[in-house]
């Protein structure tokens, strides 16, 4: 009879431990979890050339049409790896979470229930910030936008929501404070993240550009030399880390044969008064076939975009 009441009692703390409304969130926070890792899984897989170009139509999605600019800017990667790669981690993380205890036997499933619910909570918490900080570089740094980015931070604030709602906080205290100090945290490495990578690139001298380094391949040089042959325009200022940037995917040698156009009031041969006619509000900007788009852009789009055809791969 003793053994009974024990095991009843053992089954009853496993359901306030985790009651039945609560695993239909965790199926749910899974759903979403696995919809951000396909996302951000995919994106990774794109910046690692394993992938084709990822196309959005401004029409399809109100206006963003940035995916391409959004991933070759200096935001699109930290320590060298995609920034995605990062976000494809931390989807994966709140999947096991929500998942593992659904899974688990016996009475290892009722501790899981209560830790995995505190794990939920602030890694959502975290990528709710984050994904914040993202949105703003997007609208003020980069000035477009990228769906795949934009779903991704959705997924985040609803992960947060449901994390928020499903789990049984009887110190609410304790979450209080958890969930400030972590979004804290974030949102402090977060701006000095995004802050440090908008940074300037080291320049050389008074108006000088900083030495391109990168070695060009055949097919960029080929590029850089259909580019300069067909009119397109690439405006820059010596000071911008973009355009050091763009020009890095190029190469030196290629880089040399582009015709550049230097913004910066002091910088070297600047032609201000022709960037000012041209409206130019954002480095690098390139005009071809007399269009302007601002934004660093990956070499196949600029063969796209002027109509060159490679030989090999950009």
């Amino acid at each position: 009879m003793t053994s009974t009441r024990l095991s009843q009692r053992l089954n009853e703390n496993r359901r306030r431990s985790d009651p039945e409304g609560s695993r239909w969130i965790r199926v749910a926070i899974a759903v979403l979890a696995t919809i951000g890792a396909l996302d951000t899984g995919s994106i990774t897989l794109k910046k690692w050339g394993l992938l084709g170009a990822i196309s959005c139509s401004k029409e399809a999605f109100f206006g963003c049409n940035g995916c391409e600019k959004v991933l070759a800017s200096a935001w699109g990667s930290i320590a060298g790896q995609p920034l995605s790669l990062f976000g494809f981690l931390a989807y994966a993380a709140v999947l096991v979470m929500a998942v593992a205890p659904l899974v688990a036997p016996g009475d290892l499933r009722a501790d899981l229930a209560t830790r995995s619910w505190w794990g939920l909570f602030l890694v959502s918490t975290g990528m709710a910030v984050f994904s914040s900080v993202l949105v703003g570089v997007m609208l003020f740094g980069i000035r477009d936008c990228c769906p795949f980015c934009i779903l991704s931070a959705l997924l985040s604030l609803a992960l947060f929501v449901l994390s928020l709602v499903g789990g049984d906080w009887q110190d609410r205290g304790k979450l209080l404070f958890r969930g400030v100090l972590v979004a804290l945290v974030v949102a402090l490495l977060g701006l000095g993240w995004a802050a440090s990578a908008d940074r300037p690139a080291v320049v050389t001298g008074k108006g000088i550009a900083p030495a391109v380094t990168t070695v060009s391949t055949p097919q960029a040089v080929a590029l850089a030399e259909h580019l300069s042959a067909t009119g397109a325009v690439m405006y820059s200022a010596y000071w911008c880390p973009h355009c050091h940037e763009q020009k890095e995917l190029f190469g030196r040698e290629a880089t040399a044969k582009l015709k550049v156009i230097e913004c910066a009031a002091d910088g070297q041969n600047s032609q201000k008064a022709l960037c000012e006619a041209k409206k130019i509000d954002g480095f690098p900007s390139w005009e071809i076939n007399g269009k302007l788009d601002s934004g660093v852009k990956p070499l196949a789009k600029l063969a796209d975009l002027s109509g060159f055809r490679s030989a090999g791969p950009l």
